[in-house]
C-alpha cells in the first residue's frame, strides 16, 4: 500500500525542551489514522512541522513520496487542514468564506463554483450561505471551518479535534462526514480527546509520549497490550470462600472479589471469559442470575502505557 506520510528521526527542540524525540511515523494511504497524546506529547509539534509550518532540528519528512519544504506548494495543494480553533473571517458570508479558501488553491472560477457547491452540500450548509459566522451555531460554525478545509478536495486531510464543544449531533455528523471523505479516496489524519471517537473511525492509532511513539496499532492490537483484560460480573446467590479461592484458580482468571451479592472477576485475556466462567459455576452448583462483560478501552490502554488520563 502506498505511504502518504513518512516521518524519520524527526527531531524539534525549543531550548532545553525536547518536543519531538526521534519521531517516526508512517501513514498509508487510505486510512483514518488517529494520533492520540496526553497535552505535550508533541501532536501539534508534529502537525505543525508535517505542514513546514514549524522548522525541525533533524530528520526527514516526506509526504506523496516527495521531501516536505516550506515551498512544496505542489504537495500543499493536496493537503487540507481542519485546526481545532476555528479559522473562517467574520466579515465573508459562509459561502464567501468557503470561496475564499477553495481560491487559494484553485483560481478557476468555473471549477471553484463547483467546487464551493460541492463543500456546502457535503457539511449541509445549503440553507446557511448567506449567513455570516456570528450568526451560526457552535455546530454549524465547526462544520464551515471543514468546509474551509477540504473544499479543494486534498488528498490528505488532518483534523485537529474538529469536534471540541459540539452538540451529540453536530458531532455524529461530522464524524460521518470524515468518514465518508475517506470512503471517497482521502487519506485522514485525525487527533481528538474524545476515545470512543477514534475506537469508532481510526483504522489505526499512534500514541505519543514525550515526543516520541510509544505504541502504535489497530484498536485491537493496542489493547493486546497491556495487562488488563475483560472484567466480568456475576450476579450470585451465595459463594463460599472456598469456591472463590477455587474460582482464582481458573486459567485467565487474574483476581476474583464478592460484594453485595455481585462477584467482580479480572481476566488476564482481552475476551472469551465468560464461558469459563459459567462453565465454574454450574460444575459447583452456584446459582447466578445477571452476567456482564467489559472489555479494555482505549483510555485503558492510554492510561497505561502513559501513566496519565487522557485530558492531562
Amino acid at each position: 500500500m502506498e505511504t502518504v506520510v513518512k516521518i524519520e528521526n524527526l527531531v524539534k527542540r525549543y531550548d532545553e525542551l525536547v518536543a519531538l524525540d526521534h519521531l517516526n511515523l508512517n501513514i498509508a494511504s487510505g486510512e483514518i489514522f488517529g494520533l492520540l497524546g496526553p497535552n505535550g506529547s508533541g501532536k501539534t509539534t508534529a502537525i505543525s512541522c508535517m505542514l513546514s509550518l514549524l522548522e525541525f532540528n533533524k530528520g526527514k519528512i516526506e509526504i506523496f513520496g516527495k521531501e516536505m519544504t516550506p515551498t512544496a506548494y505542489d504537495i500543499k495543494r493536496q493537503i487540507g487542514v481542519v485546526f481545532q480553533n476555528v479559522a473562517v473571517f467574520d466579515e465573508l458570508t459562509v459561502y464567501e468564506n468557503i470561496d475564499y479558501f477553495c481560491g487559494l488553491y484553485v483560481y478557476d472560477k468555473k471549477e471553484r463554483k463547483k467546487l464551493v457547491d460541492e463543500a456546502i452540500d457535503f457539511v449541509g450548509l445549503g440553507d446557511f450561505i448567506k449567513f455570516r459566522p456570528k450568526k451560526l451555531s457552535g455546530g454549524l460554525l465547526r462544520r464551515l471551518n471543514i468546509a474551509c478545509g477540504i473544499a479543494h478536495k486534498p488528498k490528505l486531510i488532518i483534523f485537529d479535534e474538529p469536534t471540541v464543544a459540539v452538540d451529540p449531533q453536530s458531532r455524529n455528523n461530522i464524524l460521518e462526514g470524515i468518514k465518508r471523505l475517506n470512503s471517497e479516496g482521502a487519506t485522514i489524519i485525525y487527533t481528538s480527546h474524545y476515545m470512543e471517537e477514534v475506537e469508532q473511525i481510526c483504522s489505526r492509532i499512534a500514541i505519543l509520549d514525550k515526543g516520541r511513539v510509544i505504541a502504535q496499532g489497530t484498536k485491537e492490537e493496542l489493547k493486546d497490550m497491556i495487562s488488563k483484560g475483560e472484567k466480568i460480573s456475576v450476579q450470585v446467590y451465595g459463594i463460599s470462600e472456598e469456591q472463590l479461592a477455587k474460582m482464582l484458580k481458573i486459567p485467565g482468571v487474574a483476581g476474583a472479589d464478592f460484594a453485595d451479592g455481585t462477584i467482580s472477576i479480572s481476566m488476564n485475556g482481552k475476551s472469551g471469559g465468560i464461558a469459563q466462567i459459567i462453565e465454574f459455576l454450574n460444575e459447583n452448583n452456584i446459582g447466578y442470575g445477571r452476567i456482564a462483560s467489559e472489555l479494555p478501552t482505549l483510555n485503558d490502554v492510554f492510561l497505561e502505557l502513559t501513566g496519565k488520563t487522557f485530558r492531562d
